[in-house]
């Protein structure tokens, strides 16, 4: 048998190994793809979650501090977590430890920074005085979080223009902010959180009545009605007067 019969006999399973080779490979990749997809969507719902509860924490702190400063831990978790994941796992570039160290001492910034800006905005009606400090505080925070923790941005960036303009615009918005907060405060009705004021209500709700003999004999009448004075007891002596 001469070399071209011999590789004309070796074609047909040369190719049917390669086509076995490149469904295998796709269906490998097909696989990956859909657990980066759930890896993704987990890493994206996660830093919206850990913002979330971490601007519930810091604005409802002063109601239960020992409760919302464990929802701000829990917070802080998800928001980290979700970073390893989204920095770290689903990237194609591993960074070494150090600047691993940094965008997690970052992120953590960045999610109270979000909780910050985010919980005073929503629940600055029912907190004035407090969001007007959270709101600015976190607009700064947030800034120079992020400006650390971005890889292609150099952190001296924070006392560029941009971070003069992030500063004024902070000091505008506590200083509007404090005004808008004294306005609500000296206005009756305005704020007031009503947390945990439930039972107190249905407590004041549901009162004692007055008692049956006390509710039925009005005030007036019993101020009225003359009083009889006590007759003295009659003197019998025997002597007819």
């Amino acid at each position: 048998m001469t070399s071209t019969q011999l590789l004309d006999a070796r074609t047909p399973d040369s190719r049917s190994n390669t086509h076995a080779t490149g469904r295998a490979a796709r269906r490998k990749a097909h696989s990956s793809r859909k657990r980066s997809l759930a890896a993704r969507y987990l890493g994206y719902v996660g830093y919206f979650v850990g913002a979330g509860l971490i601007s519930g924490a810091v604005v409802h702190h002063p109601l239960d501090p020992d409760r919302y400063t464990r929802i701000a831990g829990y917070g802080a978790l998800v928001f980290l977590a979700a970073t390893v994941l989204n920095e770290f796992l689903l990237s194609r570039e591993r960074p070494g430890l150090p600047r691993m160290l940094v965008v997690i001492g970052s992120s953590l910034l960045l999610s109270f920074g979000i909780g910050m800006l985010s919980g005073g905005l929503q629940h600055f009606d029912d907190f004035p005085a407090r969001g007007a400090v959270l709101v600015p505080a976190g607009i700064v925070v947030s800034f120079i979080a992020y400006v650390i923790k971005d890889a292609d941005t150099p952190w001296h960036r924070i006392f560029s223009l941009l971070g003069l303009t992030i500063l004024v615009l902070a000091a505008l918005a506590f200083f509007g902010l404090r005004e808008v907060a004294a306005s609500m405060e000296t206005t009756p009705g305005s704020g007031g959180h009503s947390h945990g004021t439930a039972e107190e209500s249905a407590s004041e709700d549901h009162a004692p009545a007055a008692s049956p003999s006390s509710a039925g004999t009005p005030a007036s009448v019993t101020s009225s009605t003359p009083k009889r004075a006590a007759t003295p007891p009659a003197h019998n002596d025997g002597h007819g007067h």
